[in-house]
């Protein structure tokens, strides 16, 4: 029974014509103080990212260090390797993010048109542009 609900429901959604753009819409400027939110986040984990790897790598070694046990030690470099690539692929996310959206670009042909503000905002949440976007954003919630 749920098979055919949902087999009807698929032929429904891909027979409707749907002719709306991301343009149209104005999906990237409506919400963009989302986007500035997780840049501001992404900001932090840039921040918060290196302190935590060398408050937890001097935790770990001192720990070994006192045990005097060479296992020990091993133990909290391997640990510590695998916290720095943590740190390294956290500090790549905007990179893929922006060679996504420049994958869209090409794709799209244009850049500027739909999807400018949710780069600008996720990319440099504290630049002028992205607040133009949050400010038109929060004026026509107000509306």
């Amino acid at each position: 029974m749920k098979l055919k609900v949902i087999s009807f429901l698929l032929l429904v959604i891909l027979l409707l014509p749907l002719n709306v753009s991301a343009a149209e819409l104005n999906f990237c400027e409506r919400t963009s103080p989302i986007w500035q939110f997780a840049g501001y986040f992404f900001v932090a984990l840039k921040i918060a990212v290196p302190l935590i790897i060398i408050i937890l790598g001097i935790v770990d070694f001192a720990k070994a260090v006192v045990s005097s046990d060479d296992k020990a030690i091993s133990n909290a470099a391997t640990g510590l390797l695998k916290r720095f690539i943590i740190g390294v692929i956290i500090f790549f996310i905007p990179t893929i993010v922006d060679l996504v959206f420049g994958l869209i670009a090409n794709f799209t042909g244009d850049i500027t048109t739909p999807i400018a503000a949710c780069e600008e905002c996720l990319l440099d949440p504290t630049d002028g542009t992205c607040e133009d976007y949050v400010d038109a954003a929060n004026a026509e919630v107000e509306q």
